[in-house]
């Protein structure tokens, strides 16, 4: 088996993705970046001006032998409303859209049939729109937004507040 395998998500902005998988044990680390589009090394502003097709995302470098690719897609999932197609919470537009980016045959079978089990559970009156896509080259976002949560608490809490904190209780906490 693998030491290290990787897994890139998006699901909105990139800030409140880093703590639910960081504090996860069997990650090795968590980066903020930028993944999907067709401009090489885009800055920040580049990708929030809509137009280099890049969504926010996280790449995550985990151990394979304590926490599965599958448990990972599990934890991706109560982070992000999987019904919203045009971005996550406060965050809007298509650098905000949810997306599993799969790096193999393997991840792409787990990906699905968990998007199928989603599907078929009940538990969103609307579709799951969340789209699995390949993964692309991933861009690591400048640092000030790495570990932002660490960084900038208060920012980062003001940032959960904005209807993801909410929509988890809601949906997920069962």
């Amino acid at each position: 088996m693998k030491k290290e395998d990787t897994a890139i998500f998006a699901g909105g902005c990139f800030w409140c993705m880093v703590r639910p998988f960081e504090e996860t044990p069997g990650i090795i680390s968590v980066v903020s970046g930028y993944t999907g589009g067709h401009v090489p090394n885009p800055t920040y502003e580049q990708v929030c001006s809509h137009t280099t097709g890049h969504t926010e995302a996280v790449k995550i470098t985990f151990d394979p032998s304590v926490i599965s690719y599958k448990e990972l897609v599990e934890i991706y999932w109560r982070q992000t409303d999987p019904t919203d197609a045009m971005g996550q919470f406060q965050d809007r537009g298509d650098s905000y859209r949810p997306v599993i980016f799969v790096n193999s045959p393997e991840q792409r079978k787990v990906a699905e049939a968990s998007k199928k089990a989603l599907e078929e559970s009940g538990q969103f009156d609307a579709p799951i729109v969340t789209k699995i896509e390949p993964a692309q080259p991933f861009y690591p976002a400048e640092d000030y937004h790495q570990d932002f949560y660490k960084k900038n608490p208060l920012r980062a809490q003001i940032e959960e507040m904005g209807g993801r904190e909410q929509f988890i209780k809601e949906h997920w906490s069962k």
